[in-house]
């Protein structure tokens, strides 16, 4: 099980997050194909995978504005709990978190289904690092 949740701009206080319980690979992007969809001008369509090789998780850079961790650009990369991704020099904040992840206090919970694809996340409104709250 991996869970991504998006972080505040500004705090670490969650906005939303995915979980994914059975699936092998987790998309991130623009796009209307990805499982995580997230509106911004800095997330390309298609910005980053995260694959379960074996019995661990890796991510890979596909955007043209990076992936950074720890404020550095990163190609590729094994995931470790708790790690958190920034998609573009200045954009929107990922914290994943592996195995089963105690919900409360995080932003709403969405069980991604083999077939169905989540709501898009609109951040192109928003200034900074593009923020919308979730509805409750």
């Amino acid at each position: 099980m991996i869970t991504l949740t998006l972080l505040h701009p500004r705090q670490s206080t969650p906005v939303q997050s995915w979980t994914f319980e059975s699936e092998s690979a987790v998309h991130v992007g623009r796009a209307s194909d990805n499982n995580v969809i997230l509106y911004s001008a800095v997330v390309s369509r298609h910005h980053l995978e995260l694959r379960k090789v074996d019995s661990h998780w890796k991510f890979t850079n596909l955007g043209a504005n990076g992936t950074y961790v720890d404020g550095k650009s990163v190609g590729q990369m094994p995931v470790c709990d708790g790690m958190i991704l920034r998609l573009g020099e200045s954009g929107p904040r990922l914290r994943i978190r592996l195995g089963n992840v105690n919900s409360e206090g995080l932003g709403r919970i969405v069980t991604e289904q083999q077939s169905s694809r989540n709501t898009p996340l609109d951040l192109s409104s928003s200034k900074d690092t593009f923020f919308r709250n979730p509805s409750p």
